[in-house]
């Protein structure tokens, strides 16, 4: 089931035009500040009306401006989850998530339930109330809590916002079985390359009201024409990889489609699949397969494309096997080496390049 979004809305001197498609999975609404992620996702909820277009998920549809249809927001079976949880502090845990249920008058589905404490790790919570519980574990209870209302969408509106980075590191596990495990679409708004690099399946790149780039996330973030959008310092490629073996030296060996990279830090047991996150300002290239070097990583590699920053930078697109890779480095280092579209190179990484937030479960990148 896929949601499909055109819009157009205008206000205050600002003006959306966005259209996209996206699956079941998480799709990552990702922009600056004013780029219109948040004008789209109140669109999709039913708390703004926009001046026109049409809004559906699968043959539900919630909006088609055409024939003057417009569900309102309590008829739109959407769960939305915002930065801050907003749970009702009077009620227990148990009480918040039969709010929805309860609201919607729908039986209960005690196999659902159970699927949704399992998931997100919560039945230890149903007698505590929202006081007593830390950010992650109040997020997890909101996200339990717009699950149960049985929605055809969930809205995921910057839900690690408020939470510093240990609360983080709690809560994605359970943000990365949501991913895997909810089969409907979950449209995920946030400023974290990290995160949408470590959750999303489908990556919308809105910059000024306009969508910039639609696709999957490892088409998406390894685009160079993205990059304007993103930032150099957030631009990396997204690999999908398999743990092979655990070191002794506490490095482990995960296999690509051009090869092998030694990482630190993975927990992940041999077989498991991974996806991993490269920035490019980490990759170095060279001509010829380097040696007398430190870093372990060295990906054979052909040239793509280039495309140069407004200053002395210079971002390459790579193809290493079947994926794709970014290396941000200078112009004059390109000019240098030769590069142009089908010089064939490698591209070396260091293994304590990678932060943990690079690494996660896997899923279709």
């Amino acid at each position: 089931m896929s949601l499909s979004v055109e819009l157009t809305h205008r206000r205050d001197g600002f003006t959306l035009q966005a259209g996209f498609e996206s699956p079941d999975g998480v799709t990552a609404l990702f922009g600056h500040s004013g780029a219109g992620k948040t004008t789209v996702v109140q669109a999709v909820a039913g708390l703004l009306q926009p001046d026109a277009g049409r809004i559906a998920v699968g043959d539900w549809v919630l909006q088609d401006s055409a024939t003057g249809h417009w569900l309102p927001p309590h008829r739109r079976r959407v769960g939305y989850v915002f930065q801050d949880g907003r749970l009702f502090p009077h009620m227990s845990v148990g009480r918040n998530l039969d709010y929805g249920r309860r609201m919607n008058r729908r039986a209960r589905d005690p196999a659902q339930e159970r699927r949704v404490l399992d998931m997100l790790g919560i039945e230890p919570l149903l007698d505590r109330h929202p006081a007593g519980l830390s950010g992650g574990e109040q997020q997890r209870v909101a996200i339990g809590r717009a699950l149960l209302s049985t929605p055809r969408l969930l809205l995921l509106d910057e839900p690690l916002a408020a939470l510093d980075a240990a609360r983080k590191e709690e809560i994605l596990p359970y943000l990365e079985r949501l991913r895997d495990e909810a089969r409907i679409p979950i449209l995920y708004v946030s400023h974290s390359m990290a995160e949408v690099a470590r959750l999303a399946t489908h990556v919308v790149v809105l910059r000024e009201g306009q969508v910039l780039r639609s696709g999957s996330a490892s088409q998406v973030l390894s685009d160079p024409a993205t990059v304007p959008a993103l930032g150099p310092q957030e631009a990396g490629a997204l690999l999908a990889v398999r743990v092979e073996q655990h070191h002794e030296d506490g490095l482990t060996t995960l296999a690509t489609s051009a090869g092998t990279l030694l990482l630190l830090g993975v927990a992940a047991p041999p077989g498991t699949r991974l996806r991993v996150r490269i920035p490019a300002h980490e990759v170095i290239l060279a001509l010829e397969p380097p040696k007398g070097i430190s870093a372990l990583n060295i990906l054979p590699a052909r040239v793509l494309a280039l495309r140069p920053g407004d200053g002395a930078g210079m971002m390459v697109q790579l193809e290493s096997g079947t994926d794709r890779l970014l290396a941000r480095i200078t112009k004059r280092s390109a000019l240098a080496l030769g590069l142009e579209p089908g010089r064939e190179c490698h591209a070396i990484v260091k293994s304590v390049a990678f932060a943990r937030s690079d690494i996660g479960a896997g899923g279709a990148v």
